[in-house]
């Protein structure tokens, strides 16, 4: 694992909030599973103009603790099949906090948002 990779992934692990630049810099909550960012938009969740447009996206993270700026980095953005990613939604609906529907939250998302997967390239 390079530093740059280590970084990235405890940066991740370690903060629920990361920033991308879209139209300008976006705070978007995440999780992180298996090498990759997950995150959901649309409906009732955040909502990140121009994300769904892109193939790649740069992500900054910051310290949970400072705001100082942790790793940089490019990520590769797809869109998740969430019929087929139920690891992946169960870490990241254990990562949404305050939700309205906590117990349907995942079929809710099914319904009405998408759930990508921002991939740190190497």
């Amino acid at each position: 694992m390079s530093d740059n990779t280590a970084a990235v992934e405890e940066g991740a692990k370690k903060s629920g909030i990361l920033w991308l630049t879209l139209d300008r810099p976006r705070l978007a909550w995440h999780a992180w599973h298996e090498g990759a960012i997950y995150l959901v938009t649309g409906g009732e969740e955040q909502q990140l103009p121009g994300l769904d447009a892109l193939d790649r996206v740069h992500v900054t993270l910051r310290s949970k603790d400072n705001g100082a700026r942790l790793v940089e980095f490019e990520a590769a953005v797809s869109a998740v099949d969430q019929a087929a990613a139920g690891d992946a939604l169960a870490v990241l609906a254990k990562e949404r906090l305050n939700a309205r529907d906590s117990e349907h939250l995942t079929e809710r998302w099914a319904r009405e948002s998408t759930v990508w997967r921002l991939t740190p390239e190497r």
